[in-house]
C-alpha cells in the first residue's frame, strides 16, 4: 500500500512505529484476544452452610468461599511458613473464580441452558443420565452426535436447550484430585497428611484444591502444604537442552548410585532454588565416602557381638556414657527434623556426629581397647554395647534418606528373611542417656584434647556437605 500510494504522488508521510504484542511462551506465536461468556463462581457470594461429618468443618458468621478458604488457610500448616501468607494473599485479592476455558478437548462443564429464561437445568434424571454414561464412555460421550436429545430424554426437547460447549479449567480438574483419589480409595484418607508440589502451585494446585474443598466440604482437603524450589544448573542458570547443561538423574545414578543423589538432595535446602553438577557432587560423594566407611568401622567392631557382653550404661565409663548422651541429643535433633521436614538440618546433624563425635574422637580414642584390651573387660565390652545403640540409632534414622546404604548395612548384620531396616522402628534414645554434668566435662576435656592435638573446632559446615576428619580403620 505505501509503494502503490508512493508512486501516484498520494503519500504525504510514513514512518515505522515498533510495536510490543503478547505472544505465547510456548508456541512463540501471537496471542489471539476474545471476547466469550464464561462461567463463574462467586467468592464473595453467602453460601449455604456444609451439612456433613467432615473433620475441621467450620461455621463462619459470613460463609462465604472467600471466607472459609482464608479460614482453611489459617488452619494449615506451611512448610516453609512464607507459603501461607503467598497463598494468602492470591485469595485475599483474587476476583470471581473463572472455571471456563473455550478448547474442543477437555472436560466439559456438564449443563444445559434453557435458552428462552437463560437458566440452568436441573433436572436429577438427567443429570443420572449424564453420570451414567460418563462412568460407561467417559466425558467425551457429551460431543457424541445426538447426544443433547440422548441425556434430555423425552422430558424435554433439544431445541430448547443450549447444550454448554465450554469445558472446565484444567486447574479444577487437577483440584479435584482430593474427592476422586482420597474419598474412593480405602487405603487413603481425607483430608490429605501433606500436599506437595513446587511453589508455582500456590497459584494453581494448591489454590484450585483448596477452593473446591472449601465450597464442597468446609475445609482444605490438606493438613500441611509442603512447597520447594527448583533445580538450577551449577552456575546458578536455568537447565536448557539448549545449552547443554542438563544433569540428568539417570547419569548421577549411574555413575555414582541412587543415594548420592538422595543426600544431595537431603543436604540441600529445597525451600530455595537448588544448584546441581558435577563439582557440587564431587562433595556428596566424599561426604557419602565417609559416612560408609563410618558404618563398615562399626560393623567390624560389632563382629561376634554377644548378648553377655552387653554393658548397662550405669556401668559403663564415663567416655561412653558421654557418647550415649551425644547420641540422645542427636535423637532428638533427628526426631524434630523429620517432624518438620528439615532434612537439610537432619543430614547436617547426623554427618557431623558420625565425622567428629565419632571418627575424629570416639573410634580414634577407644580403638585401641577394642584391639588390645582382653574380651572380658568392661572397657571393651562397654564400648561394643554403645557401638551396638550407635548401629541401631544411626541405621535406622539414615534409612529414609540413604536407603539403599541403610539397607545394605543392615543386612550386613542381620541378614535373613524379613529382615530388612525399613521394617524397624525408629530407633530412640531413652532419656536415661542423660547426663548434662558429664557432658560439660568432657566437652572441656575435648576442647583440651584439640589444644594438645593441634586440631581445630571439628565442626562440620552448616550445609554438611563435607567431612573434616579421616576415618582410620583398622584390622581386628
Amino acid at each position: 500500500m505505501i509503494s502503490a500510494l508512493k508512486n501516484v504522488g498520494m503519500l504525504v508521510a510514513r514512518g515505522k512505529l515498533q510495536h510490543q504484542y503478547p505472544h505465547s511462551w510456548r508456541s512463540k506465536k501471537p496471542i489471539i484476544f476474545r471476547n466469550t461468556p464464561q462461567w463463574f463462581i462467586a467468592m464473595d457470594k453467602a453460601i449455604a452452610p456444609i451439612k456433613s461429618n467432615t473433620p475441621g468443618t467450620v461455621s463462619l458468621e459470613k460463609d462465604t468461599l472467600r471466607a472459609r478458604a482464608l479460614n482453611a488457610i489459617d488452619e494449615t500448616q506451611f512448610v516453609p511458613p512464607s507459603g501461607q501468607n503467598r497463598l494468602r494473599g492470591m485469595i485475599e485479592a483474587r476476583p470471581d473464580w473463572v472455571i471456563s476455558r473455550q478448547r474442543a478437548w477437555g472436560v466439559p462443564i456438564a449443563v444445559f441452558v434453557e435458552k428462552a429464561t437463560g437458566k440452568i437445568l436441573n433436572d436429577n434424571k438427567v443429570n443420572q443420565r449424564i453420570y451414567d454414561s460418563f462412568c460407561e464412555e467417559g466425558a467425551d460421550a457429551w460431543f457424541a452426535d445426538g447426544a443433547a436429545q440422548r441425556f434430555l430424554g423425552n422430558e424435554y426437547k433439544a431445541g430448547d436447550y443450549e447444550q454448554v460447549r465450554d469445558i472446565l479449567d484444567v486447574w479444577f480438574d487437577s483440584g479435584s484430585t482430593h474427592a476422586f483419589c482420597l474419598e474412593m480409595r480405602p487405603d487413603l484418607k481425607w483430608p490429605a497428611d501433606v500436599y506437595l508440589e513446587g511453589s508455582d502451585q500456590h497459584r494453581g494446585w494448591f489454590h484450585s484444591s483448596l477452593l473446591e474443598a472449601c465450597g464442597t466440604r468446609g475445609r482444605a482437603p490438606y493438613d500441611e502444604v509442603i512447597t520447594h524450589g527448583f533445580t538450577m544448573a551449577e552456575d546458578g542458570r536455568k537447565m536448557s537442552k539448549s545449552l547443554g547443561n542438563i544433569v540428568s538423574p539417570q547419569d548421577v545414578i549411574k555413575q555414582s548410585g541412587a543415594d548420592i543423589l538422595r543426600l544431595w538432595v537431603a543436604t540441600c535446602d529445597y525451600t530455595d532454588d537448588q544448584r546441581i553438577g558435577p563439582e557440587i557432587l564431587k562433595t556428596n560423594v566424599e561426604a557419602y565416602r565417609k559416612l560408609r566407611n563410618g558404618f563398615r568401622y562399626m560393623l567390624g567392631a560389632l563382629d561376634g557381638l554377644k548378648d553377655w557382653e552387653q554393658v548397662h550404661n550405669k556401668d559403663m565409663p564415663e567416655l561412653e556414657r558421654y557418647i550415649l548422651h551425644k547420641l540422645h541429643e542427636l535423637g532428638g535433633v533427628v526426631t524434630e527434623a523429620y517432624r518438620t521436614y528439615d532434612y537439610k538440618r537432619l543430614s547436617a546433624a547426623l554427618i557431623n556426629f558420625m565425622s567428629s563425635d565419632l571418627s575424629a574422637f570416639y573410634f580414634d580414642i577407644r580403638k585401641d581397647s577394642l584391639y588390645c584390651d582382653a574380651w572380658s573387660s568392661l572397657r571393651r565390652r562397654s564400648c561394643r554395647s554403645v557401638m551396638d545403640q550407635l548401629f541401631h540409632c544411626l541405621a535406622t534414622w539414615w534409612a529414609p534418606v540413604l536407603c539403599f546404604t541403610a539397607e545394605e548395612v543392615w543386612l550386613s548384620r542381620f541378614s535373613g528373611e524379613g529382615s530388612s531396616v525399613h521394617l524397624m522402628p525408629f530407633a530412640k534414645a531413652p532419656d536415661e542417656w542423660r547426663d548434662d554434668e558429664l557432658a560439660k566435662k568432657w566437652d572441656m576435656i575435648r576442647n583440651v584434647r584439640r589444644a594438645v592435638t593441634g586440631h581445630s573446632n571439628s565442626s562440620a559446615p552448616a550445609n554438611g556437605s563435607a567431612l573434616l576428619w579421616k576415618l582410620r580403620p583398622r584390622c581386628s
